[in-house]
Protein backbone atom coordinates (compact mmCIF):
# COMPACT_ATOMS: atom_id res chain seq x y z
CA UNK A 1 0.00 0.00 0.00
CA UNK A 2 1.69 3.07 -1.13
CA UNK A 3 -1.43 5.72 -1.05
CA UNK A 4 -0.22 9.39 -1.68
CA UNK A 5 -2.26 12.08 -0.50
CA UNK A 6 -1.63 15.96 0.39
CA UNK A 7 2.81 14.91 -0.46
CA UNK A 8 2.40 12.40 2.52
CA UNK A 9 2.69 8.20 2.17
CA UNK A 10 0.20 6.38 4.09
CA UNK A 11 1.68 2.52 4.42
CA UNK A 12 0.61 -0.06 6.47
CA UNK A 13 2.43 -0.02 10.42
CA UNK A 14 4.27 -2.64 12.09
CA UNK A 15 5.68 -3.06 16.10
CA UNK A 16 8.55 -1.16 15.33
CA UNK A 17 6.42 1.95 14.87
CA UNK A 18 5.40 1.57 18.57
CA UNK A 19 7.85 4.44 19.29
CA UNK A 20 7.18 6.71 17.09
CA UNK A 21 3.25 6.76 18.00
CA UNK A 22 4.20 6.94 21.53
CA UNK A 23 6.04 9.80 20.90
CA UNK A 24 2.94 11.32 19.34
CA UNK A 25 0.86 10.42 21.73
CA UNK A 26 3.24 12.31 24.39
CA UNK A 27 3.58 15.30 22.38
CA UNK A 28 -0.44 15.52 21.97
CA UNK A 29 -0.40 15.48 25.94
CA UNK A 30 1.70 18.65 26.20
CA UNK A 31 0.00 20.47 22.95
CA UNK A 32 -3.25 20.48 24.77
CA UNK A 33 -2.01 21.19 27.97
CA UNK A 34 -0.15 24.36 26.78
CA UNK A 35 -3.62 25.00 25.01
CA UNK A 36 -5.00 24.50 28.92
CA UNK A 37 -6.59 21.04 28.03
CA UNK A 38 -5.68 18.60 30.86
CA UNK A 39 -9.02 16.99 30.86
CA UNK A 40 -8.96 14.88 27.68
CA UNK A 41 -6.25 13.18 28.49
CA UNK A 42 -4.83 14.17 31.83
CA UNK A 43 -1.36 15.84 32.49
CA UNK A 44 1.00 12.77 32.33
CA UNK A 45 2.90 11.72 29.06
CA UNK A 46 0.67 8.94 27.56
CA UNK A 47 4.02 6.76 27.55
CA UNK A 48 3.90 6.44 31.21
CA UNK A 49 0.34 5.34 31.75
CA UNK A 50 -0.13 2.28 33.09
CA UNK A 51 -0.45 -0.42 30.04
CA UNK A 52 0.26 2.68 27.65
CA UNK A 53 2.86 1.06 25.74
CA UNK A 54 1.50 -2.33 26.29
CA UNK A 55 -1.55 -1.13 24.13
CA UNK A 56 0.08 0.76 21.77
CA UNK A 57 1.83 -2.41 20.82
CA UNK A 58 -1.25 -4.46 20.39
CA UNK A 59 -2.89 -1.99 18.28
CA UNK A 60 0.62 -2.55 16.16
CA UNK A 61 0.03 -6.52 16.01
CA UNK A 62 -3.81 -7.02 16.98
CA UNK A 63 -5.08 -4.50 14.84
CA UNK A 64 -4.85 -2.89 11.70
CA UNK A 65 -2.55 0.09 11.99
CA UNK A 66 -1.35 2.65 9.12
CA UNK A 67 1.35 4.87 9.27
CA UNK A 68 1.56 8.62 7.68
CA UNK A 69 4.38 9.46 6.64
CA UNK A 70 6.77 12.84 5.51
CA UNK A 71 9.68 13.05 3.86
CA UNK A 72 10.21 9.25 5.51
CA UNK A 73 9.37 10.19 9.36
CA UNK A 74 6.51 9.38 10.92
CA UNK A 75 3.77 11.93 11.45
CA UNK A 76 0.35 10.29 11.77
CA UNK A 77 -1.31 7.44 13.10
CA UNK A 78 -4.44 5.18 12.34
CA UNK A 79 -5.49 1.93 13.93
CA UNK A 80 -8.57 0.47 12.43
CA UNK A 81 -10.64 -2.10 14.13
CA UNK A 82 -13.84 -4.34 13.72
CA UNK A 83 -15.47 -2.56 17.12
CA UNK A 84 -15.24 -0.51 19.55
CA UNK A 85 -12.63 -0.86 22.70
CA UNK A 86 -14.21 -3.44 25.33
CA UNK A 87 -13.02 -0.70 28.04
CA UNK A 88 -15.65 1.82 26.34
CA UNK A 89 -19.57 1.78 27.09
CA UNK A 90 -20.23 1.33 23.64
CA UNK A 91 -22.26 -1.35 22.01
CA UNK A 92 -20.85 -2.43 18.91
CA UNK A 93 -22.91 -2.16 15.79
CA UNK A 94 -25.54 -4.54 14.99
CA UNK A 95 -23.64 -5.01 11.10
CA UNK A 96 -20.14 -5.26 10.35
CA UNK A 97 -18.32 -2.56 10.84
CA UNK A 98 -14.72 -0.51 10.82
CA UNK A 99 -13.75 1.57 14.00
CA UNK A 100 -11.07 3.90 14.10
CA UNK A 101 -9.20 2.82 17.89
CA UNK A 102 -6.72 5.83 17.13
CA UNK A 103 -5.94 8.84 15.26
CA UNK A 104 -3.03 10.78 16.22
CA UNK A 105 -1.08 13.22 14.34
CA UNK A 106 2.04 14.98 14.87
CA UNK A 107 1.11 18.44 16.06
CA UNK A 108 4.28 19.82 14.71
CA UNK A 109 2.63 19.51 11.52
CA UNK A 110 -0.75 20.63 11.95
CA UNK A 111 -2.47 21.87 9.12
CA UNK A 112 -1.30 19.84 6.50
CA UNK A 113 -4.47 17.60 6.60
CA UNK A 114 -2.60 14.54 7.92
CA UNK A 115 -5.73 13.17 10.24
CA UNK A 116 -8.31 13.94 7.21
CA UNK A 117 -6.00 11.85 4.63
CA UNK A 118 -6.17 8.89 7.72
CA UNK A 119 -9.72 9.48 7.66
CA UNK A 120 -9.85 9.00 4.05
CA UNK A 121 -7.95 5.83 4.50
CA UNK A 122 -9.74 4.79 6.82
CA UNK A 123 -12.94 5.04 4.45
CA UNK A 124 -10.98 3.04 1.22
CA UNK A 125 -9.83 0.09 3.54
CA UNK A 126 -13.59 -0.29 5.24
CA UNK A 127 -14.99 -0.10 1.52
CA UNK A 128 -11.88 -2.43 0.17
CA UNK A 129 -13.22 -4.99 2.96
CA UNK A 130 -17.07 -4.33 1.87
CA UNK A 131 -17.93 -3.09 4.89
CA UNK A 132 -20.08 -0.12 4.79
CA UNK A 133 -20.11 1.16 8.03
CA UNK A 134 -16.49 3.02 9.59
CA UNK A 135 -17.37 4.42 13.23
CA UNK A 136 -14.64 6.15 15.85
CA UNK A 137 -15.53 7.94 19.93
CA UNK A 138 -13.73 10.76 20.59
CA UNK A 139 -13.65 13.67 23.61
CA UNK A 140 -17.04 15.52 23.07
CA UNK A 141 -15.83 17.97 26.17
CA UNK A 142 -14.12 22.06 25.60
CA UNK A 143 -15.56 23.50 22.71
CA UNK A 144 -16.74 19.86 20.61
CA UNK A 145 -13.55 21.11 18.59
CA UNK A 146 -12.72 17.28 18.20
CA UNK A 147 -16.25 16.12 17.20
CA UNK A 148 -16.39 19.24 14.68
CA UNK A 149 -13.62 18.22 12.87
CA UNK A 150 -14.68 14.32 12.42
CA UNK A 151 -17.83 15.97 11.24
CA UNK A 152 -16.19 18.43 9.03
CA UNK A 153 -14.74 14.63 7.76
CA UNK A 154 -18.06 13.35 6.99
CA UNK A 155 -18.89 11.66 9.87
CA UNK A 156 -22.28 11.81 11.90
CA UNK A 157 -22.62 12.10 15.80
CA UNK A 158 -24.65 9.47 16.88
CA UNK A 159 -24.59 8.43 20.48
CA UNK A 160 -22.73 10.69 23.67
CA UNK A 161 -21.99 8.59 26.42
CA UNK A 162 -19.84 8.74 29.58
CA UNK A 163 -16.56 7.28 30.78
CA UNK A 164 -15.95 8.16 34.30
CA UNK A 165 -16.19 11.50 34.16
CA UNK A 166 -15.14 11.54 30.55
CA UNK A 167 -17.71 12.81 27.86
CA UNK A 168 -17.57 11.12 24.68
CA UNK A 169 -19.12 11.04 21.56
CA UNK A 170 -19.71 8.36 18.91
CA UNK A 171 -19.57 9.31 15.21
CA UNK A 172 -20.77 7.39 12.30
CA UNK A 173 -19.71 7.76 8.54
CA UNK A 174 -21.45 5.69 5.71
CA UNK A 175 -18.97 4.12 3.02
CA UNK A 176 -20.45 1.69 0.85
Amino acid sequence: MNDTTHGIRIRPGTLADAPAVLDMLDAAVVWMNDRGNTEQWGTTPYSQKPGAVARVERYMTENAPFITELDGAPVGALVLDSGPSPQMPIAPAEEPERYVRLLISDRRHAGRSIGAALLAHAVEESRRAGVELLRVDCWAGGGGELVAFYERNGFTPTVRFLSGSWPGQVLARRVG
